[in-house]
């Protein structure tokens, strides 16, 4: 399922209003998705650059690039089932979220360059301004938000 739709956020008569671009797709954890996932954010990252006239600047894509694939690769292992990867943009930030159905939340380790893996939280959390995991209904909710400097 894909969803790409800019929005633009209710506001004031005649105010100015941010483009807000979004996607969506689920994944089911098939050889590739991880690859998919990558290849989704990236043609939205073009779209974003585009509609909001955005530049991203090549540290900044690689971190959001970075966060799904981390986040994307813990929902395939960790998960037992299909997960959702939503993206949403403005010229401002940028909010990369993966919906699993396992309830149990990520554990943050100290960094720890001895220890064989278990290492995809720590570059999150390095890469993104703010994290945030929650449970909800169906599951979890990981967000990775990034701002933008303009």
């Amino acid at each position: 399922m894909k969803d790409q739709v800019p929005l633009r956020p209710p506001g004031r008569p005649g105010e100015q209003r941010p483009v807000v671009v979004h996607c969506a797709e689920s994944f089911d954890g098939k050889p590739g998705c991880i690859a998919e996932a990558r290849a989704l954010a990236d043609s939205f990252l073009e779209r974003l650059a585009a509609q909001s006239r955005v530049v991203f600047g090549e540290r900044t894509r690689g971190d959001l690039m970075l966060a799904v694939s981390e986040l994307v690769t813990n929902a395939d292992r960790y998960s037992q089932g299909p997960y959702l990867l939503e993206l949403e943009g403005t010229a401002e930030q940028v909010s990369v979220t993966v919906y699993d159905s396992s309830s149990a939340l990520p554990l943050f380790s100290c960094p720890d360059p001895a220890r064989p893996g278990g290492h995809g939280m720590e570059i999150v959390i390095a890469v993104c301004d703010r994290l945030i995991a929650e449970r909800v209904p169906v599951g979890k909710r990981i967000r990775a938000e990034f701002g933008l400097s303009s």
